[in-house]
């Protein structure tokens, strides 16, 4: 068997289960994961390597209609995701979206030209005649799909996806990243995606669009790291609303966060949050390259 290596991107609307997916295709968490729409932002590459393939999973952004400010750059990514990938998988969530919501993301992977297969989602037994709906229709138009779960059989996801992804992948003389490696993001990009996450988590609905994480400092120790960040929003008035009374949401974030980053990096974190305003930063391009909100390709 000739190796092959290739990216392969994650589409579909917001919510419908493409970091859940990247997480349990990877084995790793690479992405976070909120019932909340556009979690994601910036595309998430995941890594899945053998001696037989390299997997670069980009999970793209949901698939939104504007082109200002973040809206904007969220359409870029996931424009960007599908013009790079050598295969697409559409990822079709029957139990959030409507059937011509859902006929737009496979009219979006069609156009592109590229090779692709679609994956059904959260499958909700009270809403199984959406389902057969969607599958009957992709049967008639003859494009191969998947029903998963991928929270309840990681497993199996794997078993059904990984070999039908490698139909597609074109042959490569040798990996693009280093094989040990599961994600492309960095120590400090973890960590910022984390305190978002949990930001998501405790505050809910509550939660303001314009929230950011910026990690400003992160000193390695050989027992303990020591990380100062900040969570960014854009207006005075949801400042408590993310500290909370006595600070108890804010401290109570931080203390998620710095559990899941102890086991990211092994070792003890000393986490410092402090809540800043940065008033529009959503709608200036200087405050959005700042926070790392640029095209990479």
């Amino acid at each position: 068997m000739s190796y092959k290596a290739g990216y392969v991107g994650l589409i579909g609307l917001p919510n419908a289960g493409k970091s859940t997916m990247a997480n349990a295709l990877v084995g790793e968490k690479i992405a976070i994961v909120s019932r909340k729409a556009q979690t994601t932002r910036k595309r998430v590459l995941g890594i899945i390597s053998n001696e037989d393939y390299q997997i670069v999973l980009a999970d793209a952004p949901g698939v939104i209609q504007s082109h200002k400010g973040m809206n904007g750059y969220i359409m870029g990514e996931y424009h960007d995701v599908i013009e790079t990938s050598d295969v697409l998988i559409a990822v079709l969530n029957p139990d959030a979206h409507s059937e011509e919501a859902i006929d737009k993301i496979l009219a979006l992977v069609q156009k592109s030209g590229k090779p692709y297969f679609a994956v059904i989602t959260k499958l909700d037994d009270s809403k199984i005649h959406r389902v057969e709906k969607i599958k009957y229709k992709l049967r008639d138009a003859g494009i191969s799909f998947y029903l998963v779960s991928a929270l309840k059989r990681p497993e199996q996801l794997r078993e059904d996806l990984i070999p039908e992804i490698l139909k597609h992948m074109p042959e490569s003389p040798g990996p693009f990243f280093d094989p040990e490696l599961f994600t492309t993001s960095s120590m400090r990009e973890m960590v910022e995606e984390v305190v978002r996450e949990k930001c998501f988590e405790f505050l809910h609905d509550e939660l303001p669009y314009g929230l950011a994480v910026q990690v400003r400092k992160y000193e390695e120790g050989d027992r303990l790291d020591k990380i100062y960040a900040d969570i960014l929003i854009e207006k005075s008035a949801h400042k408590q609303m993310v500290i909370g009374k006595k600070a108890h949401s804010i401290k109570r974030i931080g203390t998620l966060a710095r559990e899941e980053i102890e086991q990211m990096a092994g070792k003890k974190i000393h986490l410092d949050l402090h809540v800043k305003v940065k008033e529009a930063w959503t709608s200036n391009k200087s405050s959005m390259r700042e926070l790392g909100y640029v095209h990479q390709s």
